[in-house]
């Protein structure tokens, strides 16, 4: 059975009813384990997993669920699930620790996908956990902010533009060095703290680039946000200039450049590695 994407939807608002009151509180804070995704797990990350994982319970499905914190679990039937290749990629607090300090910028994502590479996904959800708004597309069918179809904007780099940088902190002045030239034409930059919200405000024309050179980015953290970015014609790729094509995995990490159509010749000459 496919997923519908109101049934994705509905997970979305469980979360956002469970943990919204908890933002910003000590009960929140909590550290636990370290999760499948390399970070430490605070308390409303387990509470979050937790909403999303019984609801799939409840309703009898069957599927690999990829989720930062508990890995790789299939839930229901596994041959069911390898056989139908359901998988549901999430992230259930993407932006934890502006979650935990109060910082209203944090989000829960839901990718669906059937198959096993990135290409595969077909249905994606992020809400935004303080406010409740939620961005969503269908492969095909384009990608809206709760009841609006969005689009990214029309802007270049000859006018007033506004970039997110992630940046690792590894070769951190050599990257800032390398990114110079970009800086300097930029009317603002930002460091928020959300990829999967980040990758929306680009797709809704909020922005009009985010530019993650960390390697230890996440498949969880961008699973849905590139579905919908690509759903209102935004542009991803490698630093190689390449599709970005992985497999759905908890080990899947890479960097990436997302942007409107305008910047994608702009940046992809200023960033693209140059082959040997």
């Amino acid at each position: 059975m496919e997923l519908d994407i109101n049934f994705l939807k509905q997970i979305a608002i469980d979360v956002f009813n469970k943990v919204n009151p908890l933002l910003g509180s000590k009960e929140a804070a909590e550290k636990s384990m370290r999760g499948a995704g390399g970070d430490l797990s605070m308390n409303i990350d387990i509470i979050a997993e937790n909403v999303i994982i019984e609801s799939l319970e409840k309703a009898n499905i069957n599927l690999l669920l990829i989720s930062e914190e508990i890995g790789e679990k299939f839930i229901g039937d596994k041959y069911k699930a390898l056989i139908n290749q359901n998988v549901l990629i999430v992230d259930p607090i993407d932006g934890s620790n502006n979650a935990v300090r109060g910082i209203p910028y944090c989000s829960t994502s839901l990718a669906y996908a059937i198959g096993t590479k990135i290409s595969d996904i077909k249905k994606a959800v992020v809400i935004n956990l303080i406010t409740k708004d939620i961005y969503w597309a269908e492969k095909g069918k384009g990608a809206y902010l709760n009841d609006k179809k969005v689009k990214i904007s029309n802007l270049d780099i000859t006018q007033n533009c506004f970039f997110e940088l992630n940046l690792p902190m590894k070769n951190l002045m050599k990257n800032l060095q390398k990114l110079a030239p970009i800086i300097r034409s930029l009317f603002r930059i930002r460091i928020l703290g959300s990829s999967a919200l980040s990758l929306c405000h680009v797709a809704s024309g909020n922005m009009e680039a985010f530019i993650n050179l960390r390697n230890s980015n996440r498949l969880v953290d961008v699973a849905a946000g590139i579905l919908i970015l690509k759903e209102a014609e935004g542009r991803i790729f490698s630093l190689e200039g390449a599709e970005i094509e992985y497999e759905l995995s908890i080990n899947s990490k890479f960097p990436f450049i997302a942007c409107n159509a305008e910047f994608e010749s702009f940046l992809k000459k200023k960033l693209i590695k140059k082959k040997n």
